[in-house]
């Protein structure tokens, strides 16, 4: 029987990394332009378009470039169970990646890099424009609902823009460098989704106070981390919805750093949080215990030989 995983298509590939990276950059042209970078006010809505690139590149590609005859099915958008297939694996990354957040800055904690106020809510006002007083009957747990709200609820909003990034990077990318063997598939795509935020980088996004090139490698070990976690999701779940549901809690899990943190402290994402080295001290346990349980990596079916596969590219070297 064939496998779907037998060679990587390049043209596939290079299509789809072309479309995914030339409009995201020129999206970037407006805060370079503007000589205000991160600071424009337009800066909030070109990171969302920025987010929506990667999918519209994955659908373009599976469409036109290496046409499949179940594209949708092909990028994790549909699934031959339904919700049903995939639903627990969703409300992990729900839960996991919020959980996963917190962990990070009790290592943190831990390793004295984080001087954390675990109970005063002081970053909580600035958050949520929310006016807590100390001495408000209550105020510890009204704050802890407030966070609670603003993550587990509000945050269904960051999956929104999520889905556009991984229906490129794990529904599509993720799945086509397979031939690579699912190690080599998730460095790839993490070096490849690190690079991508190139131009924001420069500018000073996520890693503001380091070297720029320093700024490169954190955040392609980052991505490198994170794209390991979010593509066994995707793998496992054989669906794009579950690494998107923990990829937008991730993003929404991002204010944690600062509620708990001392006040008028700055954050460094160089050391704290998911972003941070202690964070990725986390990350890298999380895909020990997937290892360790022997769900990672993941079984994948093959494919049937009557079903349309990847017919051009460069063979997987098999061992005999």
């Amino acid at each position: 029987m064939r496998s779907e995983y037998d060679r990587v298509d390049v043209r596939g590939v290079v299509g789809f990394v072309l479309i995914a990276y030339v409009p995201a950059w020129l999206l970037t042209l407006p805060l370079w332009l503007s000589g205000q970078g991160l600071s424009s006010g337009w800066s909030p809505p070109l990171l969302v378009a920025m987010m929506f690139m990667p999918g519209v590149a994955a659908l373009v590609t599976e469409r036109w470039i290496s046409p499949r005859r179940r594209p949708l099915r092909a990028v994790g958008i549909t699934h031959q169970r339904g919700i049903r297939g995939w639903w627990r694996y969703a409300l992990l990354g729900w839960i996991g990646a919020p959980v996963a957040m917190m962990l990070a800055l009790l290592v943190g904690w831990a390793l004295t890099v984080y001087d954390a106020h675990w109970l005063d809510f002081s970053g909580l006002p600035g958050q949520l424009r929310f006016t807590l007083t100390e001495d408000s009957p209550g105020s510890a747990v009204s704050g802890l609902a407030l966070l609670l709200v603003n993550v587990f609820v509000f945050g269904w909003l960051n999956v929104i823009p999520a889905v556009g990034e991984e229906l490129g990077w794990r529904g599509y990318l993720t799945r086509a460098l397979l031939p690579l063997g699912q190690p080599g598939a998730f460095l790839v795509t993490g070096v490849l989704w690190g690079l991508w935020h190139a131009p924001l980088l420069v500018l000073g996004y996520n890693y503001p106070t380091i070297p720029v090139v320093a700024a490169f490698v954190m955040m392609i070990v980052f991505c490198g981390l994170v794209g390991t976690l979010l593509g066994w999701l995707r793998l496992a779940s054989g669906s794009v919805w579950p690494a998107a549901v923990a990829h937008g809690f991730l993003n929404a899990s991002a204010v944690l750093p600062a509620v708990f943190n001392a006040p008028g402290e700055p954050v460094s994402n160089v050391s704290v949080g998911l972003l941070g080295w202690s964070g990725w001290i986390v990350l890298a346990l999380l895909i020990l215990v997937l290892v360790a349980l022997q769900r990672l990596p993941v079984r994948l079916p093959a494919r049937r030989e009557d079903e349309p596969g990847i017919s051009r590219g460069v063979r997987r070297f098999h061992h005999t």
